[in-house]
């Protein structure tokens, strides 16, 4: 009998163990390209289109950038804060707490290889996460209340009320998932430019 299959095949043909992830199997095209195909809110939103983690994830950068003062590397862990998700795709928080500790270790086994295959820390630094965490949840309030059917009092409730960030501001409208996936990989490659000119300056 063969064993059960514990590594994925990407269309890069990279094959990424799900339980010892490598960084020399992560690579940005299929982080783009899993992400922009990546439903946020089980797909429970308005519009032609999903809004996926692709999306989302550009939006956390812009709110946080323009929240916090940060660097290039600061930058590409907001990014990057919910890459994983290529993998094993967008959890809704009620089914995380259903299942429990088993999918935040693989979870943070897949953040550590996407660090480190782009030169970051293996895990975010702890105040750096809280900073991202709460740009998290200034996206999750708009996403919440201008797609997914939330009043603004139930979004309050559960992420908060956003302060210094209005909804005319924000990037939101859900996008077919090619053009998300050529934003996404277009910021990435953006950030990159920055670090490496900050490497050199140095």
């Amino acid at each position: 009998m063969i064993g059960a299959r514990a590594w994925q095949r990407m269309l890069s043909g990279r094959r990424l163990d799900l339980l010892d992830p490598s960084p020399l199997d992560v690579e940005l095209a299929d982080i783009a390209h899993g992400l922009a195909r990546v439903a946020r809110w089980n797909g429970q939103t308005t519009g032609d289109y999903a809004f996926s983690v692709a999306q989302h994830s550009l939006l956390v950068e812009d709110i946080f950038r323009r929240t916090n003062r940060c660097n290039a590397d600061d930058c590409l862990m907001a990014l990057l804060h919910d890459a994983p998700e290529y993998v094993i795709g967008d959890m809704i928080s009620p089914f995380k707490a259903v299942v429990g500790g088993g999918y935040k270790s693989v979870e943070k086994r897949l953040e550590s290889a996407v660090h480190l295959r782009f030169g970051l820390p293996s895990h975010t630094p702890k105040d750096l996460k809280e900073r991202i965490k709460k740009a998290d949840r200034v996206a999750a309030y708009f996403e919440a209340t201008e797609l997914a059917g939330f009043s603004a009092s139930e979004a309050r409730k559960f992420f908060g009320q956003p302060r210094g960030v209005t909804r005319e501001t924000l990037p939101i409208e859900p996008l077919p998932a090619v053009e998300a996936q050529r934003l996404f990989a277009a910021r990435f490659n953006a950030l990159e430019t920055e670090r490496a000119k900050t490497r050199l300056e140095a």
